[in-house]
């Protein structure tokens, strides 16, 4: 692909003049943060939306709100990002890992039902390459055992489930900003929520627990008078520095106002991929449920070629002759990546560090046996085409690429 400039045709710049021109506000004391914090509330219908540096922070603030700690367990997809299984770590919990449904590559609810425990404390479904989870089951588990919900939105803008926008559906949705997402700010993160108390704790803790933040107002520096008294005690809770730079806010509130353009640009592309594989037998497309608007952060297919002595790198290959972008590969899952696999922690060995760590979770072979045999064969090609000549480009290796290979 070329440059990505276009994606930054919007009014990036005439934001982030006003940052600099402004004097260059920090998070603490300008007003794009919040600006862009209201206007993505209100895209979604949610009441608080409060910005962050990553969409790792989002998750780790948002676990930390729900009272996550010491030996709580959190039910996390075994197929996804190690950030949420970092997020959990981070607070000295212990992540579940519950498998996936074949054909949706999303988490399984009759899985998380099995791996609830009396420790359990929240489940965090992830809209894996833009197809929400199977929420009404999941949600119905949850308010069951009374747990609670983080919906994992990093790669899911616009998606819907049932009629409501994938985001809105849980306790809290965290959205990352990251360069390849459909909204980006370089890096950055957003949380959504209509729980004020949970609002209010997620800001604080991302922004050092200052006494004066709630969950609307991220600003602390409102009045010289309170910080510039003796005796004012600035800090009421725990809290980590996760906030989001102002010239970040900004380039995000430009992204903000083409979302649709973003997604529809993608689903194009995933059209286009769907109209040329039909029902060829090497690739088996994500499988869209009815009542599911997916937002293609990525298109994913599952290949079938092994079965035919295809090689996926050789297909791989083949395709990038024909003029294809790549194709990339899934994450390995949670429990086989060395830092989970082999509890290599900070601290470890130190009998005060992180002592519900080592040991504490299942990484054993066959407890997900849905994502042990997919994940080797998931394929993930780009839908972030600038255009109709790239997005026809892409169909073409693609059409080149299984024609070559035959039915």
């Amino acid at each position: 692909m070329g440059s990505m400039a276009w994606r930054f045709s919007g009014r990036e710049l005439e934001y982030v003049k006003e940052v600099l021109d402004s004097g260059f506000g920090s998070s603490t004391s300008g007003t794009m943060n919040q600006r862009l914090e209201r206007a993505f509330a209100e895209r979604f219908g949610v009441r608080y939306a409060v910005t962050f540096n990553s969409g790792t922070s989002t998750l780790h603030a948002a676990l930390a709100a729900f009272g996550v700690g010491p030996g709580d367990e959190v039910i996390v997809p075994a197929l996804t990002v190690i950030s949420c299984a970092s997020a959990v770590l981070f607070c000295n919990a212990v992540p579940v890992f519950a498998d996936i449904d074949p054909e949706t590559f999303e988490l399984d609810p009759e899985d998380v039902a099995r791996k609830i425990t009396p420790r359990t404390k929240a489940v965090m479904p992830v809209a894996l390459y833009g197809l929400a989870p199977d929420m009404e089951p999941i949600m119905l588990l949850a308010r069951e055992h009374g747990l609670r919900v983080l919906e994992d939105c990093a790669q899911c803008v616009l998606g819907e489930y049932k009629g409501r926008l994938v985001g809105t559906i849980g306790d809290v949705a965290s959205f990352s900003f990251e360069n390849s997402k459909h909204l980006s700010t370089g890096d950055g993160g957003l949380i959504l929520t209509d729980d004020e108390a949970l609002a209010t704790a997620i800001r604080k803790f991302s922004s050092l627990g200052f006494v004066n933040i709630g969950a609307g107002e991220g600003r602390v520096r409102l009045t010289k008078d309170m910080f510039q008294d003796p005796d004012f005690k600035r800090h009421d809770r725990f809290g980590w520095q996760y906030r989001l730079p102002e010239v970040c806010a900004a380039v995000g509130l430009a992204q903000l106002e083409r979302v649709d353009y973003f997604v529809e640009m993608r689903r194009t592309m995933a059209q286009r991929y769907l109209d040329v594989i039909g029902d060829h037998p090497l690739l088996r497309p994500q499988r869209v449920p009815g009542g599911c608007v997916h937002s293609y952060y990525t298109f994913a297919a599952r290949f079938e070629g092994g079965q035919r002595g295809i090689a996926w790198k050789e297909f791989r290959e083949k395709y990038k002759e024909h003029g294809g972008d790549g194709i990339y590969a899934a994450w390995s899952l949670l429990y086989n990546e060395p830092v989970i696999k082999e509890a290599r922690f900070y601290g470890k060995g130190c009998p005060t560090a992180c002592p519900h760590y080592a040991g504490a979770f299942n990484v054993e072979a066959g407890q997900c046996p849905n994502a042990e045999s997919v994940q080797p064969k998931l394929m993930q090609f780009t839908t972030n085409q600038a255009g109709e000549a790239e997005c026809a480009q892409q169909a073409e290796a693609m059409r080149k690429t299984l024609d070559y290979f035959g039915t």
